[in-house]
């Protein structure tokens, strides 16, 4: 992991492999015309006053996104400037705090191989501070683990192909080392960008070696770290409390199901909000088997559950005053002589029945159990975070989660939060008419129903299993849960960890009284 100082050094005196200006837009529109963030000050002074000059001519327009790197001149301790284009800055003259996380983060991610690098974009708040270092933070991110070098089965003298090793050290300049509330915006932005990245490594992770109990083992070993209670219902367990909709999605596979329970406690805490996360480790789609060209990144449909275990593990280390349980419904969903058939009942945790019209429409069955089982601990509200739903893509595109809820003032909050924290999602509706669609002549009700609006088909399913009087909140994060194009901003390609800022910043909401 990237490490984190607040620096108290100037842009001038510090020592690092790079350092990182903003540059903006000007309010003109001929090219060229550019204008330097706040914090550049020290570093036009060395370019004698010629530094937009010189980034002009190299060709720089100040757009987001936008990376200039230029040859440190005499009197900085740098070898390298890096502009990081900042678009153009809002009616105050500042930038809001999404795009200077972007920007941070673009910068980190081309400066992997680096040991140092220093951060001088413009800070005129906490807030500001902590996007820049969170940025910063997920922006270096990059998984090694099955490259050479890192490979424990590799000869010992094997280096890395292709990949460098992320920047090893950003130093935030500009903010007040000594200040507490610098300090404590710099320690959540530590705790919360070392979580996600444990998401993103965990959608990473090939199926082979994440498995519903190696995933387990994983949530077992931080909630031993972090203090947080940890159960594991085994397939035993599962058989013993009659889960079948998760047994009925894993009974194809050759590793089993498990059901794993985190849960933070604070002894001043007040309200309790449940997670649900779907974890199928791998998804072939079972007997309904996925046509060529859709497995292949299949082993992150268990990213739900990867945030909502981020979530709560960043929920303990902040130390936040509020219960945060955690429910990882973990499954292979596998074709064998075993698996479940389409047209098969199964008899879920809640007592209802389920027709399997198509076993690809897995992550609905494992998650009723959970919604169930959680719903028996009466939270204040609960949230299902979850791959669910190629409609979903379709709807809204691949960096957009969609917001279903039982509650339309909870789901609008969740849409502000999302907002807040720079998450792109949109409210959804669940029309009482697409219900029709999933009756069944033969079981209580069939896990498909009408093709146009499955993503809300879905959502309705899931609605069916959430307690009566229990607020609550569906999250199909199909799209932006991995990300198979080109990295950007701090976005990396690969695993996102899609919704953990939203979910913390909702428990910190929730702690702090005000979602009532």
């Amino acid at each position: 992991m990237t490490a984190l100082t607040l620096s108290t050094a100037g842009a001038a005196t510090l020592r690092a492999d790079a350092l990182v200006v903003g540059v903006a837009k000007g309010a003109g529109s001929k090219p060229g015309d550019l204008v330097l963030a706040p914090g550049a000050e020290a570093v036009d002074k060395a370019f004698g006053g010629k530094l937009a000059a010189v980034l002009a001519t190299l060709g720089a327009s100040g757009a987001e996104g936008e990376l200039t790197k230029v040859p440190a001149p005499e009197g900085l301790k740098v070898p390298v400037v890096i502009a990081a284009g900042l678009g153009k800055a809002g009616k105050d003259g500042a930038f809001d705090a999404e795009t200077l996380r972007r920007a941070a983060g673009a910068a980190a991610r081309s400066l992997a191989g680096s040991k140092k690098a220093g951060f001088a974009l413009p800070i005129g708040s906490v807030e500001d501070a902590e996007a820049i270092a969170e940025g910063a933070l997920l922006g270096a991110y990059a998984f090694t683990a099955y490259q050479a070098g890192e490979n424990k089965l590799a000869p010992k003298d094997a280096k890395p192909a292709g990949a460098k090793q992320a920047l090893a050290e950003v130093a935030v300049l500009g903010a007040k080392p000594r200040d507490k509330a610098f300090k404590a915006a710099a320690e959540r932005a530590i705790a919360l960008a070392e979580e996600i990245n444990r998401a993103r490594d965990l959608v990473n992770t090939p199926p082979n070696d994440l498995y519903p109990e190696s995933f387990a083992a994983v949530a077992t070993a931080a909630g031993k770290e972090h203090g947080i209670k940890v159960q594991v219902l085994d397939e035993k367990a599962l058989v013993k409390g009659g889960y079948g909709g998760i047994l009925g999605v894993g009974q194809g596979a050759e590793r089993g199901p498990r059901l794993v329970k985190l849960a933070y406690t604070h002894p001043k805490a007040e309200k309790t909000l449940a997670l649900v996360g779907k974890g199928i480790t791998y998804d072939s789609g079972g007997i309904s088997l996925k046509p060529a060209g859709h497995n292949e990144t299949m082993k992150c449909d268990m990213a739900g559950a990867a945030a909502v275990f981020a979530t709560v593990v960043s929920a303990a280390r902040l130390g936040l005053r509020v219960n945060v349980t955690a429910w990882l419904a973990l499954a292979e969903n596998m074709p064998s002589g075993s698996a479940t058939r389409p047209g098969d009942v199964l008899r879920m945790y809640s007592g209802k029945t389920v027709e399997v019209l198509n076993t690809d429409a897995e992550g609905r069955l494992v998650m009723a159990d959970a919604l169930t089982r959680a719903s028996e601990e009466n939270p204040d509200a609960i949230v299902d975070v979850a791959t669910l739903t190629g409609a979903m893509v379709l709807a809204l595109g691949n960096r957009t989660f969609g917001i279903m809820s039982n509650d339309d003032a909870f789901r609008t909050s969740i849409h502000e939060i999302a907002d807040e924290v720079g998450e792109a999602s949109w409210p959804m509706p669940l029309p009482a008419d697409l219900r029709k669609g999933m009756d069944s002549s033969t079981a209580d009700i069939a896990n498909m129903g009408e093709r146009m609006g499955g993503g809300l088909v879905a959502g309705l399913f899931l609605k069916e299993f959430v307690g009566e009087g229990i607020a609550w909140a569906h999250l199909d994060i199909a799209g932006p849960a991995f990300h198979e194009g080109a990295p950007y901003g701090y976005t990396p390609k690969g695993g996102t960890g899609s919704a953990v800022r939203t979910l913390v910043k909702l428990a910190e909401r929730t702690a702090a009284g005000d979602l009532g």
